[in-house]
């Protein structure tokens, strides 16, 4: 159901407000590049810094500019199970066809409170649900016999974006949670370590930016053409390590914006790339032929 690339993407702001232009824009882009589908408002999407009806007007845009030609996997998660719940509700009313349920953070529930949670959701909707362990943000990883229970319990929680830095995590997944169920990749750096071991894609920060090559990557990978997808890897890595040069997804917007394709407006506590990281950016990008 969701497999392939997925391109986490930015929330376009201009003089603070949502650019809807810029946003359909890209994702018109992403989906001329061949990329599978689109998560909006997820973390590189400024989420926690949308009110809720900015929430959804994103995730609204990018079903209308998508128009039934990717799916869209709507971050809607949050740390509160009645937020959660209401984003998700809303935007199964506007069109998305999946949700990508972040862990809770900063409450920081016990498993099971995590195992409640995320059931809670899954009932509350239709959308088939993907899971979100990122503990780097969050404080707590989604365990793998938590990730289990759920899929078990719930029909409608298909697969986990796995950004733990761990690929022999994916292999316990994988172990526990069967051949069907879905394993994507959180980080551009690892998509290939982890789809060594069972992950079946990526959703990709570096594909704001790429996303015809780093959708390349990945189809070649699959269809075992592993020598195409290690060149493309290894050509593109510095651009992978460099979108997290600070926080995300702050040098991405600055890539964007280099390549004219947005303004360089970030909400705080964000705040603009600086100097000396937009000059290394910068380097790494003409060094990747992707800025002339």
């Amino acid at each position: 159901m969701f497999t392939g690339t997925y391109t986490a993407i930015v929330t376009p702001f201009k003089h603070g407000k949502l650019d809807e232009s810029a946003l359909a824009n890209l994702v018109r882009r992403q989906i001329k590049a061949g990329v599978e589908g689109i998560v909006p408002v997820g973390t590189t999407g400024e989420s926690p810094t949308v009110d809720y009806d900015e929430h959804i007007r994103v995730i609204e845009v990018v079903v209308q500019a998508a128009a039934g030609r990717v799916k869209v996997l709507a971050g809607t998660g949050g740390n509160s199970t009645k937020e959660a719940i209401y984003l998700t509700q809303r935007a199964q009313d506007v069109g998305a066809d999946g949700s990508l349920q972040v862990a809770p953070y900063y409450n920081k529930p016990t498993q099971e409170g995590l195992f409640q949670h995320f059931r809670e959701v899954a009932r509350c909707t239709d959308l088939p649900i993907v899971l979100y362990s990122i503990p780097g943000r969050c404080g707590i990883e989604i365990g793998v016999d938590t990730v289990q229970r759920l899929a078990e319990a719930c029909p409608t929680i298909v697969g986990i974006k796995e950004a733990g830095g761990s690929a022999d995590r994916v292999s316990q997944l994988r172990a526990a949670c069967g051949p069907k169920f879905e394993i994507l990749s959180g980080d551009d750096s690892l998509t290939l370590p982890f789809m060594a071991v069972g992950a079946q894609g990526v959703v990709s920060v570096a594909s704001n930016v790429i996303p015809k090559q780093v959708g390349d990557m990945v189809r070649a990978f699959a269809r075992g053409d592993l020598a195409t997808a290690r060149k493309l890897h290894a050509k593109y890595y510095p651009v992978f390590k460099d979108l997290f040069i600070e926080t995300n997804p702050v040098p991405t917007k600055a890539a964007l914006a280099m390549l004219g394709l947005i303004e360089e407006d970030v909400r705080l506590p964000l705040v603009p790339l600086a100097g000396a990281n937009r000059a290394k950016l910068a380097r790494t990008l003409k060094a990747c032929g992707i800025l002339k």
